[in-house]
C-alpha cells in the first residue's frame, strides 16, 4: 500500500486553520489570564499543529 501525500491546497488549508485556532486560543486565554504573551504561544502552537498533523484525504 502506497502512502499518498497530501495535496497543497488541502496542506495550506489546514495550515490557515490551525493559525486561526491558535489565534482565537491566544486571545481567550491572554483576555483570561491577562497575560499577553500568551497570545503569541497560541499563533505558535496553531502554527506548529498545522504543519505537524496530516489532512484528511479522500478516499
Amino acid at each position: 500500500m502506497a502512502e499518498q501525500t497530501p495535496a497543497r491546497n488541502a496542506r495550506r488549508n489546514q495550515l490557515i486553520v490551525g493559525l486561526i485556532v491558535g489565534v482565537l486560543v491566544g486571545v481567550g486565554v491572554s483576555l483570561w489570564t491577562s497575560f499577553w504573551l500568551w497570545l503569541p504561544a497560541g499563533i505558535v502552537v496553531g502554527i506548529v499543529t498545522g504543519l505537524l498533523m496530516r489532512p484528511p484525504s479522500k478516499d
